[in-house]
């Protein structure tokens, strides 16, 4: 009855995460307008458009190999497996063995390298460029992840996610810098991973802005349904991400009751609203940066993490 029960958990958690990630995009998207002074769209209007590319025809180049094809869907199940696994409502859930940081940056290190393939295999100039300048971001980015991880593990003992938010919870954790330092680098990674302001644009087509766009313009139909889905489904992965090892506020824990649980799930709705509500406020405030100026944005990140970790062994040693 036990093991049912955590299934069952884990099971919803699995498609929480799923269901709510379009409607967070849409959260943003609203934000913004609104604090543009626009009506905006739907909340729901990112599933209107998933739908609508499930029912279209996929149209493929006559140059498109396997990979192109196939592409989409390790894309999304591999960023569907690291969004589930993270710790949102609750700890302990039947697959928290497998909530490993470093299995979390390689399951979406796998995502960018097949998508990055998959944007150089037609041939055509917008995937080349995409995928180019994915591979820039991503040798800043994963070196300054990991960086961040080193310190949590520093500071808590281990990188694995229930371990990190029950490390939090307790009194021990205290004020450290090397925390707020190491938060701040986080949220400097999210950004340009999910290709936000300043970083990208994702709401433009302009061919010397964009990143992410360049990649996926020769998918259409049920591919650029799973690529889109995938993209909103990495966004609540990283908002999960600074929540559970930041604010692990309400994590139901298990052997608790049900109303724990219903707790644990109120809250996380609250921490996915503040987070989308800071973002649209950053993106608004903050005009895009050139693509060249970017290396020095992810490099203010890495520098950020290795000051962390280093904070973090000279506090050790003292």
């Amino acid at each position: 009855m036990v093991v049912i029960s955590a299934l069952l958990v884990q099971a919803f958690q699995m498609a929480l995460v799923v269901l709510l990630a379009p409607l967070l995009t849409g959260f943003i998207r609203l934000i913004k307008a609104r604090l543009l002074r626009r009506r905006g769209p739907s909340m729901i209007q990112p599933y209107r458009d998933i739908l609508r590319l499930l029912r279209k025809e996929v149209v493929l180049a006559e140059n498109a190999s396997w990979l192109f094809r196939i592409t989409p869907y390790l894309i999304f199940a591999g960023t569907w497996v690291a969004a589930a696994i993270i710790p949102t409502f609750a700890t302990g859930l039947i697959f928290s063995w497998m909530a490993d940081l470093i299995a979390i940056i390689a399951l979406l290190g796998s995502a960018r390298f097949f998508l990055a393939l998959a944007g150089i295999d037609v041939g055509t100039s917008f995937g080349g460029i995409g995928s180019s300048r994915e591979a820039m971001i991503a040798t800043l980015a994963e070196p300054s992840m990991l960086l961040i991880i080193f310190t949590l593990a520093l500071i808590a003992g281990s990188t694995q996610l229930s371990t990190i938010a029950a490390f939090m919870t307790s009194p021990q954790v205290g004020l450290r810098v090397s925390l707020a330092i190491a938060l701040i680098a986080l949220v400097m990674v999210a950004i340009a991973e999910n290709a936000r302001i300043p970083v990208d644009n994702p709401a433009t087509h302009l061919e010397l802005t964009m990143v992410h766009e360049a990649m996926v313009l020769e998918y259409s139909g049920r591919h650029l349904a799973m690529i889109e889905l995938a993209a909103s489904l990495k966004l609540l992965l990283y908002m999960s991400l600074i929540a559970c090892m930041f604010v692990p506020w309400k994590l139901a824990v298990p052997g608790q009751e049900p109303v724990a649980y219903l707790e644990g799930i109120f809250a996380y709705l609250a921490k996915l609203a503040v987070g989308g509500v800071l973002l649209a406020l950053f993106e608004t405030a903050t005009a895009k940066m050139r693509v060249f100026r970017v290396p020095e944005f992810l490099g203010a990140a890495l520098m950020l993490g290795l000051l962390a970790t280093l904070l973090r062994f000279v506090s050790r040693s003292l």
